[in-house]
């Protein structure tokens, strides 16, 4: 963690649109004995239940939310776009299958138990607070459903306070 700044959460900078929506962000949770980590581009902050927080949302099917549910905390890490590639390989493939996080050549590192990744620019220790899967019932755009979960894999909206925000010193 030495090569790391805490920063208060309002000294985040960035465009939130860019940074989740095109750049992507890493969820990662479990512990040092097994962890996993899934490409993400979808999701937001804000501020809920007077805390600054991170919103996620995953699929059923991701393997990352078993170490999500079975964890108190998870990390949500962001990569200068040297790493896309990274990126695009921990999205595409599963933990299940392989060790694609020793693939991947990330190194994980821990805060207080949390995995992250030691070369992101910028990472965000989460702690939930709300889990509830989607329902396809509370859709007020009657298209969204078909359209986006054809399959009926609605994902599980995850609120979480954001308590520790690490900027990479360069």
């Amino acid at each position: 963690m030495s090569d790391f700044k805490k920063i208060p959460v309002q000294e985040i900078n960035g465009n939130v649109f860019e940074m989740i929506g095109s750049d992507w962000m890493l969820i990662t949770a479990g512990d040092k004995q097994k962890a996993n980590a899934m490409t993400a581009s979808w999701g937001g902050f804000g501020v809920m239940w007077n805390s600054s927080v991170a919103y996620i949302v995953i699929r059923p099917q991701r393997y990352t939310k078993e170490f999500v549910d079975a964890n108190e905390t998870f990390s949500l890490s962001f990569f200068s776009s040297e790493y896309k590639s990274a990126l695009g390989y921990l999205g595409s493939v599963s933990g299940r299958d392989e060790d694609k996080l020793t693939k991947s050549k990330l190194t994980l590192e821990y805060d207080d138990g949390t995995p992250y990744f030691g070369e992101a620019s910028l990472v965000l220790l989460c702690r939930k607070l709300f889990a509830q899967p989607l329902d396809p019932g509370s859709f007020t755009d009657p298209a969204l459903p078909e359209k986006i979960y054809p399959n009926k894999d609605f994902h599980t909206l995850y609120v979480a306070k954001i308590t520790k925000a690490l900027q990479r010193q360069f």
